[in-house]
């Protein structure tokens, strides 16, 4: 597929992360393929989201299938629809629930990644907030009131959520940072807003604020945020959380259930209406989602809530419950995509391309010999394997690619190492199920 001149900053941008095996963080509409249902039920979630109502998926999909592409799509296709978006990673010391830090730090990976339709590379926090404290100082100007005084009533209707009265306290800090030229007092309240301080008593000293956003806030904070960017003119704010199966390799089962109690929290706060402009994007393995031992599905509610329409089989589909199960690139698929990495190596001109037509369905017969038909239904080895196989065609001109395509090495993708994540006493110390119930979790048969 032609899409015209690429840019060779984003050419090589996308080219290196697709030769590593990553999600290119530019450039995605020269290499989507597929998926135009999935698409289209994200985009319906966006445009309720940006009228006022709310969104939770959870997108599945096995290691390598592209959940993170996707996810990345939809979140640039967020902030096309004035969106703001929030994305972070979870990780041993990220997640949805804890008591030593991991929310918050979870929360906070999240808004320094924050962006908007104009800083779509994430760090955007500074800039909402400056467009909403200028709407305030012209109210003001208007009104012949004070600045915060018109701060204070914009932000009235924050008073109904938690810690809404410090978000007027903070953002009053911020204006009079402004205004003196404080730029401490200014990092002071950006630094609260991205719940960086860890210690109420150094709140209060920067900023005469009683309280933080700690562990027991995350949610709630979200929900704040939401209320407040729009405020501050934009539709509501869409978060993406990937790396879910992080929560399943926790081996302590209380700490994962804490976590999956809070999942439970946002999609009932979701179906039942009570979250306003504000969307979730959960991404995981199909195991984190039905491992009746470890995964979503081992918590009751969760199960009955996320249980997946019977009717939808035999090739029917149903895409509008909360879980969004990718379902696999096909091979006509594939054929597009191998095309469009070749009319990126060629920076948009046809005429520069490395290898002719024929060459891609005997890349592809290759990789079918080589790994099955994995090579299409996982897809990230086979992406990474065709880069390498035309960089060194650019980078050794008079190449045959006859020659070199039957050497292309093509492994199927194995994912990610499934260690456990230890978090505090195993439930033998504590009193629960042995530690070592969860061990059969990891069983195929």
């Amino acid at each position: 597929m032609n899409t015209g001149p690429i840019k060779s900053r984003d050419r090589d941008t996308i080219l290196q992360a697709l030769s590593a095996g990553v999600v290119p963080r530019v450039g995605l509409r020269h290499v989507q393929v597929g998926r135009a249902g999935e698409v289209g039920a994200l985009v319906r979630d966006i445009d309720r989201i940006a009228d006022g109502g709310s969104a939770f998926r959870v997108v599945v999909g096995e290691y390598g299938a592209g959940k993170t592409f996707f996810l990345n799509l939809v979140r640039l296709i967020a902030l096309e629809r004035k969106c703001v978006t929030l994305h972070a990673d979870l990780a041993p010391d990220r997640r949805l629930h804890a008591s030593g830090g991991q929310a918050r730090n979870l929360y906070t990976e999240a808004v320094r990644n924050i962006a908007t339709r104009t800083k779509p590379d994430g760090n955007a926090l500074a800039s909402i907030v400056e467009r909403f404290v200028t709407e305030c100082v012209k109210d003001a100007e208007t009104r012949g009131t004070s600045v915060e005084s018109a701060i204070d009533a914009r932000l009235a209707s924050l008073q109904d959520h938690v810690g809404g009265y410090d978000y007027a306290t903070v953002l009053k800090a911020y204006w009079r940072g402004g205004e003196t030229e404080n730029e401490g007092l200014k990092a002071s309240a950006l630094r609260w807003l991205r719940a960086e301080y860890s210690t109420k008593t150094e709140a209060r000293q920067a900023l005469g604020v009683r309280n933080i956003i700690d562990d027991a806030d995350v949610y709630d904070a979200f929900k704040l945020l939401a209320a407040f960017v729009r405020l501050a003119g934009y539709t509501g704010i869409l978060v993406v959380l990937d790396e879910m199966v992080n929560l399943y390799k926790l081996q302590n089962a209380q700490a994962r259930n804490q976590n999956y109690e809070q999942i439970l929290r946002m999609l009932n706060d979701v179906l039942q209406g009570n979250a306003q402009g504000l969307g979730f994007l959960l991404g995981g393995t199909p195991e984190f989602l039905m491992d009746t031992r470890r995964g979503l599905y081992s918590y009751a509610a969760l199960q009955s809530r996320l249980a997946e329409n019977t009717f939808a089989a035999n090739g029917l589909v149903d895409l509008s419950g909360p879980v969004l199960r990718l379902q696999s690139l096909t091979p006509e698929d594939l054929y597009v995509l191998l095309g469009n990495i070749r009319n990126v190596f060629a920076g948009g001109d046809p005429s520069r391309n490395l290898v002719p037509d024929e060459a891609l369905p005997a890349f592809m017969a290759h990789c079918n010999g080589r790994i099955g038909e994995a090579y299409f239904r996982t897809p990230r080895n086979t992406i990474r394997a065709f880069v390498q196989f035309l960089a060194v065609l650019e980078q050794n001109p008079g190449t045959r690619w006859t020659d070199l395509v039957a050497s292309v090495a093509v492994a199927a993708d194995a994912g990610e190492p499934d260690e456990d994540i230890v978090d505090g006493p195993s439930e033998a110390v504590t009193g629960g199920a042995p530690a070592t119930d969860d061990e059969l979790a990891t069983l195929r048969l």
